[in-house]
This record gives C-alpha cells, structure tokens and sequence, in this order.
C-alpha cells in the first residue's frame, strides 16, 4: 500500500510547526503518515526531557521493589500531540550483572491483545519459577528488563465493554453450536457488547490500533534515554513488534519475536482468524492422538474418534447439569482451548477430563470455575482484544460474509471455528473507525537482524505466520521447534533454541541461517491417575 513519506525536517501540524527533532527522539521514519509521525517526535521530545520516576509499584499491581514502576504521557492521538493525553505505567528491573556488560534497556510485550505486562521485571528475580529463570537470566543480567501496561489495558487509562459484575454468565453453552437460533442471539449479543464498548470506552476506543501503540513504545524508549530499543514480543506481541520495526526501523537495535502473528496486511485480523481456526483442528488432533497413547492411565478412548466421543460426551452431560453449578459445556471447551495452547496443560486436561467422566468433577470445577475476583481484568482484557482487533483493520459488515465463511470452515475444522467467530463478531458492528493494516517490512533493508522463533504446530499463531514476516524481513532468522506446537516458547526450556537466543542478546548474532531445533520433551503422565508430567515432575 502507498504511504505518505517525509522529505524534509520540518512537518506542518494544524497547531503549528514542527522542527527538527532532537536525538533524543531521532528523526521521524518515512513509513507513518505525516501528522502522527510529527506527533511522535513531539511527544517523544517531552518523553525524553521528562524521563520517567521511577518509585513504588501500585499496591494492586503485584510488583514489589526492586522492581520499580513510573508513568509516561502519550497523547491519544497522535495527529494532536498537543491534544488530550493518558499515562501508560512502566516497570522496571535494573540489570543484575556488571555495569560494563549492561546493553540497555528490554522491553516486553506479551500479546493479547489486551494482556498487562507490567509483571515482566520479575522475571529477573530469584523468586521466579526455575524454567523462567533459566530461560531469561541472560537477559536479566544484561538488560534492564521493562514491563508496561499498554494503551486501554490494566494500569494503563483501561477501557471496559461491559460493567466487571455482568462479565461472567456461567454455565456457559457450547460455543461450537451454530443453529439458527443460536445465530441470531450471538448476533445480537455481539451489537450489544460492541455498543457497550462505544458507550463505556469514549474517545480512547478510536485510538486503539496497534500503530497507536507501536508509537507509545517509541514514546517509552526517548523517556528511558535509548537511542535504540531491544524488544521482546510473544504472540500478537510479536505483530506489534513488527509495526514498530517498520514505522521506527532505526530506533531497533535488537528484536526477538516468539510465536508470530502473519503480518500480511489482507488476513489482518478476519483472515488471520480463519486461519486459526484451521490450526487449532491439527492441535486438538494431536491432543487427543496423545490421550489415545495413554488410554491405560485415562481410559478415554484407545483412538483419537473415541477421545472425541468421551469430549463430546462430558459437553453433553455438562448441558444437562452443570459440574458444580457453574462449569458448562463453554467452560470445558474452554479449558480445552488452554490444552491446544500449551502441550504442558495435556497431563492436566486429560486427567481432569477422566476424572468428571469417572464420576469424580472436583479437579474439572476447580480448574474451569471463572475466578469472579478475577472479572474487572478479565473484561479488560476483551475490550482490548476487541478494540485492537476490530480497529486495525476493516471486517466484514455483512453477517452473510461471516455465516459462510464459518459454515464452510466448520464443516471441517468444527473444534476453534464458531468459538472463534463468536468472540470477534462484535468486530461486524463495531462503533469506532476502521484503519488500514500496516505494510509490515516496507523498511526491513533499514533494520538490523531480527530474531524469529516458532513452534511448527502452533494453533494461535499458524507456522505460515513465521514464514510470511521472515519474508517480509530479508535479514531475520526463524528457529523452529520441529514437530511441536507450544505457543510461547520463551515459557519453555528448550537448549537448542534458548542458547540462540542468548546468543542474539548477547552479541547480536543470528547466525549463518536459519535453525530447526528438536522438539521439547512431550508430556508422560505419571502419578496417581496420570495428574502429573513425568519430565518435570510437576502438577500443572
């Protein structure tokens, strides 16, 4: 797509001039439109003379010294820097090694959208879980390891659909029905959750793309006085990584993007949800070949059919009476989506599922009861999704567009694609303005190397994804986890892939190409009625 470019120094905004910008801020890059480039520099200039204060973390926010948290204020549109602003929270844990090795600063993001990252400095703290400190020691001693809240989510001016109290509705129907009636009252259920997001968000709601906070990020780096930023995305942290390499391309000095989202400007975000729903079907497939290795310990089924039969079967007596009152068909399949995820919740899926259908539903309750204390961020962080997702990008308006796709695709992939279709529709009635998706890579020649992992069978992100930003970006390298499909790697040990990545912090190498590294160990039930992973000894 064609973009507006930057000739000169100086850039004309309705309230006045902008001249040159510092090197505090750097120049703007060419790829934004006029307007909020300026705006960026504008706001990055204020960023970088007023730094940030860093002291205290809120009380509710978790973090406790030594990690330390301060606010930014970004405007909230960035065409009227001079407008209305917000504060975003940041957090920080200084690094732990020598002052001589220190590389700046590492910003994190861990996808969502709509998921608080404020938590991400702990990481570097003794208290952490042994996989999570091996997996980032590297870059805790290294780096001053930031965490922030971005615009809309948590700490950060948080944005809201529905009142917290009415967020829950439990039992919940099974998501993967789709009769007439069933149409009807998702469909108007979703205008009514798209203008509660109208009413209760305000201005803030046409100011949620991910450009809007791939420019905040930019806001964020001049506070913290670097020149050049180091990030770490995951997930759609990974697609809002790749937004700020192409509109700031020289403000990159080193990127890891773990898990990643397909860039291509046509699939964002109803194509790339379609898509999902495709490779959630192989995923679920691979959970229930692994149940049926192990029907000895679960006795759900010696075959991947009958695995299924014993699911659909729990989603039927769950229609009938609830377990516990409160887990219906929608909760289990939502704790089976948790298990196409991450392939460390299988040893604890099958046993809770083995169990409700063997007459015992106390693990399946406590697992799959929503935690209601839990409701006020649970709520946010769908009005996050919905407003990046339904903001970034234009989406059919039409319903008959979305019943045919989603009919044709279920006729196959029955597992993920309704779910899925459900959860975006508010996206067909959405009450803010619709952006243009960014032309991910348009300055890749102006980056440095950029660091790809991705686990070939992942289900939220499909491994297509990886190829199409590693195209997109001629100098990145992709290491992929054969035969496996974890989402997040940066949450699994795996030496092959974590030693590269050190690698890549510490030195900036990529390598002479790319890398196919050996799957993590697959799960082994063990302990009383298979509840635990024999490869790590743990519950889950």
């Amino acid at each position: 797509m064609r973009r507006a470019v930057i000739l000169g120094v100086s850039v004309v905004l309705a309230a006045g001039a902008l001249t040159a910008a510092p090197a505090s801020a750097f120049m703007p890059d060419p790829v934004d439109d006029p307007l909020r480039a300026a705006g960026v520099a504008l706001a990055a200039d204020a960023a970088a003379g007023a730094g940030i204060a860093f002291g205290p973390c809120p009380k509710d926010s978790g973090m406790a010294a030594p990690v330390q948290c301060g606010k930014v204020a970004v405007p909230v549109d960035y065409a009227q820097p001079n407008g209305r602003r917000i504060e975003l929270l940041v957090s920080r844990l200084r690094a732990t090694g020598p002052a001589s090795g220190r590389q700046g600063a590492l910003l994190f993001n861990p996808g969502g959208p709509g998921a608080p990252g404020l938590w991400f400095p702990a990481v570097g703290l003794k208290s952490a879980g042994p996989v999570t400190r091996k997996v980032w020691a590297t870059a805790a001693r290294t780096y001053d390891l930031i965490g922030f809240d971005a615009r809309g989510v948590g700490h950060s001016a948080p944005i809201s659909c529905v009142r917290p109290e009415n967020y829950f509705h439990t039992p919940s129907p099974d998501p993967r029905t789709a009769t007439t009636a069933v149409k009807n009252r998702e469909r108007a259920e979703a205008r009514t959750r798209a203008d509660g997001c109208g009413r209760r968000s305000g201005a803030l709601l046409a100011h949620m793309t991910s450009a809007d906070m791939a420019r905040d990020m930019d806001v964020i780096r001049a506070a913290l006085h670097e020149s050049r930023m180091n990030y770490y995305g995951v997930s759609y942290g990974t697609y809002l990584g790749a937004v700020y390499a192409t509109l700031f391309p020289r403000h990159v000095r080193r990127m890891v993007l773990d898990s990643v989202v397909d860039p291509d400007p046509q699939g964002v975000w109803y194509g790339t949800n379609l898509s999902q729903d495709v490779a959630f079907e192989g995923r679920w497939a691979d959970w229930r070949a692994w149940v049926a290795r192990y029907d000895s310990v679960y006795k759900l089924g010696s075959t991947p059919s009958r695995v299924q039969a014993s699911f659909d079967l729990a989603m039927r007596k769950l229609a009938k009476k609830p377990a516990g009152g409160s887990v219906g068909p929608g909760e289990l399949h939502a704790t089976a989506e948790n298990a196409a995820y991450y392939d460390q919740r299988w040893v604890v899926f099958a046993y809770q599922l083995s169990r409700y259908l063997h007459g015992d539903d106390k693990p399946l309750v406590a697992a799959a009861t929503p935690d209601r204390s839990g409701a006020k961020d649970a709520e946010n962080g769908d009005a996050v999704y919905l407003a990046v997702q339904c903001s970034d990008a234009a989406w059919p308006r039409d319903w008959a567009t979305w019943d045919r796709d989603n009919s044709r695709l279920a006729l196959r992939h029955p597992f993920e694609t309704w779910p899925n279709a459900w959860m975006n529709l508010p996206c067909a009635t959405w009450p803010a303005p619709a952006g243009e998706a960014v032309d991910v890579g348009a300055l890749a020649a102006e980056l440095p190397p950029v660091l790809l992992t991705q686990s070939e069978r992942d289900a939220a992100t499909p491994y297509e994804g990886a190829l199409e930003l590693h195209r997109r970006l001629p100098g990145s390298r992709l290491i992929t986890e054969v035969g496996r499909g974890s989402h997040g790697l940066v949450s699994i040990w795996n030496q092959c892939l974590v030693s590269r990545v050190d690698r890549y912090l510490t030195s900036g190498s990529v390598g002479d190409g790319d890398v196919r590294c050996a799957g993590h160990p697959v799960p082994v039930p063990s302990g009383a009625q298979g509840a635990k992973d024999a490869n790590t000894g743990r519950y889950y």
